[in-house]
């Protein structure tokens, strides 16, 4: 289970992959290269992950991270407060009222390196992360809009 901030693991990170000797890349993998996702549910298995970049000669691990911000919020809300919701979707978004709970926190964190003309990649999400792309995916399908304008920073 993972708190609902992940700074504290993402220092964790940039400790360990400076501890190996390898440089940090702030960027983002997105879905449209060819990438192969590390699937590994123990809390520690991010580890693993870099020493496997660092078993594969990376010289350095992509990390990229995204914190929830007041206007990102602001917009997905706007957005689904235009619409004449159906019932489940109108429950959801009074649920989703709690995120700005979650405004200045790094809910999503990603890592990745190149092998062989391949990206690795591991992410790491908290739970209200999830919840808030469920409602950027409900906003994007019903406006058929692209809101891939949320910034993510290193």
């Amino acid at each position: 289970m993972h708190p609902d901030n992940l700074i504290s693991l993402k220092d964790d990170m940039v400790a360990f992959i400076a501890g190996h000797g390898m440089r940090r890349l702030p960027a983002y993998i997105s879905d449209e290269v060819p990438t192969v996702v590390y699937e590994d549910e123990s809390p520690d298995g991010w580890k693993d992950f870099v020493e496997h970049a660092k078993a594969a000669g990376a010289p350095f691990v992509v990390m990229n991270e995204v914190v929830l911000k007041k206007a990102d919020l602001a917009l997905v809300m706007e957005h689904l407060h235009e619409e004449d919701l159906p019932p489940a979707i109108a429950e959801e978004l009074e649920d989703a009222q709690y995120l700005v709970n979650h405004v200045g926190k790094i809910g999503y964190l990603q890592l990745g390196f190149a092998h062989q003309g391949m990206m690795f990649t591991f992410d790491v999400a908290t739970e209200w992360y999830d919840n808030f792309q469920n409602l950027l995916d409900t906003v994007t399908d019903m406006h058929g809009l692209m809101l891939d304008d949320f910034d993510r920073d290193e």
